[in-house]
């Protein structure tokens, strides 16, 4: 055994709706007397990419005791289940950046004589298309376009925290902004002021489980960051955002600049250093 990032189910939350299903490509999860379960450790890899597709908040991410993932033996169990699924396990690691994972996968197709599929070609037809990692658009494009309206700056896809994967690349070496879920509809100008060329995440401190699972993710951040702003709301719950990431630049060790701006229910911004 081994402490590890690992999916927990509340039972007394899940409505067996199933939706967890699709996101775990690895076949970890099965629904079963009516409620999701983990029918292995050894399957799930702990990314949480079916956290993101429960109604009811039943499942997070926590670090306990549990046996070490195994990647050739999720293979075997994946691949009885055809090239699709073979397939969007693949795309799965990847979209997450767990690339010595991958290599293990791929390794298993053709130490198998196994078919290894295109992982450029096309959309999945299943697995977790909602959480696969994307960047898009540039800098240099016209801030409005025709009509007046104003483009959005945005640049990546995931923004949800528990999504984002914290190596992707849209943080490495970049300014990233971590805000509070309401900071960004309580701001006008989010997008023209904070945002424009910059990586994002977003998360609620009060509300959002798996806080553990947020910490060792912004450890990493820091690690690959070029600076990384904090915004949070005036509220007294909002400021743990910035303890967690105050907590996560130490335990990293690292000297990456770290900025807190706290917004006003009234969409004002009313304080921006450094600390």
């Amino acid at each position: 055994m081994v402490e590890r990032d690992i999916i927990v189910i509340n039972k007394e939350k899940c409505n067996g709706c199933g939706n967890c299903i699709p996101g775990c490509p690895e076949g970890a999860l099965q629904v079963i007397d009516g409620k999701a379960v983990l029918i292995s450790d050894l399957f799930c890899d702990g990314l949480g990419a079916c956290v993101g597709h429960c109604p009811t908040g039943a499942m997070k991410v926590e670090k306990r005791e549990a046996s070490p993932y195994d990647e050739k033996k999720t293979m075997e169990n994946i691949v009885k289940h055809g090239e699709n699924t073979t397939k969007a396990h693949l795309m799965h690691l990847k979209d997450h950046g767990e690339e010595e994972l991958l290599a293990q996968a791929i390794e298993y197709l053709e130490e198998n004589d196994m078919n290894v599929p295109d992982l450029e070609e096309g959309k999945m037809p299943c697995g977790c298309p909602g959480s696969a990692m994307r960047e898009f658009g540039n800098d240099e494009e016209e801030e409005k376009e025709e009509g007046g309206k104003r483009n959005s700056t945005l640049r990546q896809w995931p923004v949800q925290l528990h999504l984002v994967p914290p190596n992707a690349p849209f943080f490495n070496k970049k300014d990233v902004v971590l805000s509070a879920d309401c900071a960004a509809y309580a701001l006008a100008d989010f997008h023209k002021d904070h945002l424009k060329g910059k990586g994002v995440a977003i998360a609620c401190p009060k509300l959002d489980d798996g806080q553990d699972t947020y910490l060792e993710k912004l450890k990493e951040m820091f690690t690959n960051a070029n600076s990384i702003t904090v915004m949070t709301m005036e509220v007294p719950c909002c400021n743990s955002l910035l303890t967690l990431a105050e907590k996560a630049k130490e335990e990293a060790k690292v000297k990456t600049p770290l900025k807190s701006i706290v917004v006003s229910v009234e969409g004002k911004v009313l304080s921006e250093e450094w600390v």
